[in-house]
C-alpha cells in the first residue's frame, strides 16, 4: 500500500508516493536491452559503466533488462568457501552451469532463461539511504504486478539461495532477490526475478553446491541453509504460464505508468572506452578465483 514508508537516519520518512515522484514522475529513463547475446561478466562491467555515467551526469538514468544462459553467480563470500573447487565441478560437471564472481554484495544466484534481470541505475551517495534504493524497485515490482491478485512481500527469506532483508515473495516463497552496488555517484539496484520453470529446482542446486563446498565444516561466514521450498518461480506462484518476455512489456508499460520519460540512447565512445576497463577488472577478479581452484 502507498502508505508504506521508508525511514532514514535523520527520521524523515519519503512515502512510496514521493519516491514515485523523485525517480519516475517526469524523469528521464534511457532503456538498454540486454536480453540476449551478452556474457554474464559484461553484465556487471556494463552496470559499473552506467553507474559512472549516471554519477557524472553523462547520462540520465538507466533501466536495463538483461538474461543470461546457465551460470551461477557467486558473491565475493562464496569465492573463499573451504571446498570451492568440489563445489564448482558439481555446477559445471554435474549441472552443465558456469560459474563466476560478481562485484556486487551478496551470496550465490541462479541465471538461465527463464530468469530476468533488471538494473536500475541512478544518481546518488550517502544521502540516499541503501533501504531507500531498494524501495526504489521494490516499487517498480509492486507497479508491474498490480494487477495480479496477489501481495508482493519484502522481508528476509532465510532459508532460500542469497537471503537479504529486500528479498521479494508471495505467500512466503521467493521470486526475487536484490543486490545493489554504487560505483562513483551512481547506484545501481539489480534484480533477478524467477518467472519460468521451477525455482524450488533451481534452490535445490545451490543447496548441493554448498554441500558439496563446505562439506560441514564449520566456517566463521554463515553461508545460508538452503530449503528448496521456500523458492519458486512466478509461473508457479501465479498459477498461469507467464514468459520472460510478458514480464519485459510489464516493466516498460510499468515505467509509463509512473510517468517516466524513456529514451534508448546508444552507448557512447566514452562508455565504450570506460566499459573495456570495467571488463578487464571482472576478468582479473574471476581469474583470481581460477587460480585457487585445483582443477
Amino acid at each position: 500500500g502507498s502508505e508504506m514508508c521508508i525511514r532514514d537516519s535523520s527520521c524523515s520518512s519519503l512515502t512510496i508516493m514521493d519516491l514515485a515522484t523523485k525517480y519516475f514522475n517526469q524523469i528521464n529513463w534511457r532503456y538498454v536491452d540486454h536480453s540476449s547475446g551478452l556474457e554474464p561478466m559484461q553484465s556487471f562491467a556494463f552496470d559499473d559503466t552506467f553507474s559512472e555515467s549516471v554519477g557524472k551526469d553523462l547520462s540520465c538514468n538507466v533501466v536495463r533488462t538483461w538474461i543470461h544462459q546457465h551460470t551461477v553467480i557467486l558473491g565475493i563470500h562464496d569465492s573463499r568457501l573451504p571446498f570451492l573447487s568440489d563445489g564448482i565441478r558439481f555446477l559445471t560437471d554435474e549441472q552443465g552451469y558456469n560459474a563466476i564472481v560478481r562485484n556486487s554484495g551478496g551470496l550465490g544466484v541462479v541465471l538461465d532463461q527463464g530468469i530476468l534481470n533488471i538494473s536500475l541505475i541512478f544518481k546518488g551517495q550517502t544521502e540516499t539511504t541503501i533501504d531507500e534504493a531498494f524501495t526504489v524497485m521494490y516499487l517498480l515490482i509492486s507497479k508491474m504486478f498490480e494487477d495480479e491478485d496477489v501481495s508482493i512481500d519484502t522481508k528476509e527469506i532465510e532459508q532460500s539461495y542469497c537471503p537479504g532483508k529486500f528479498d521479494l515473495s508471495i505467500n512466503d516463497k521467493k521470486f526475487a532477490g536484490i543486490s545493489q552496488r554504487r560505483v562513483r555517484g551512481g547506484i545501481a539496484v539489480q534484480i533477478y526475478l524467477c518467472i519460468e520453470g521451477s525455482g524450488s529446482e533451481r534452490a535445490l542446486m545451490m543447496q548441493q553446491f554448498y554441500q558439496r563446498a563446505l562439506k560441514g565444516q564449520t566456517t566463521k561466514f554463515h553461508y545460508p541453509d538452503i530449503d528448496p521450498s521456500c523458492m519458486a518461480s512466478l509461473e508457479t506462484l501465479l498459477n498461469r504460464e507467464i514468459k520472460v518476455q510478458d514480464v519485459m512489456f510489464l516493466l516498460l508499460y510499468a515505467l509509463k505508468d509512473l510517468g517516466a520519460n524513456l529514451n534508448m540512447d546508444p552507448i557512447t565512445e566514452d562508455e565504450w572506452t570506460r566499459y573495456e576497463g570495467y571488463y578487464d577488472k571482472m576478468l582479473e577478479r574471476n581469474a583470481k578465483m581460477n587460480e585457487k581452484l585445483d582443477f
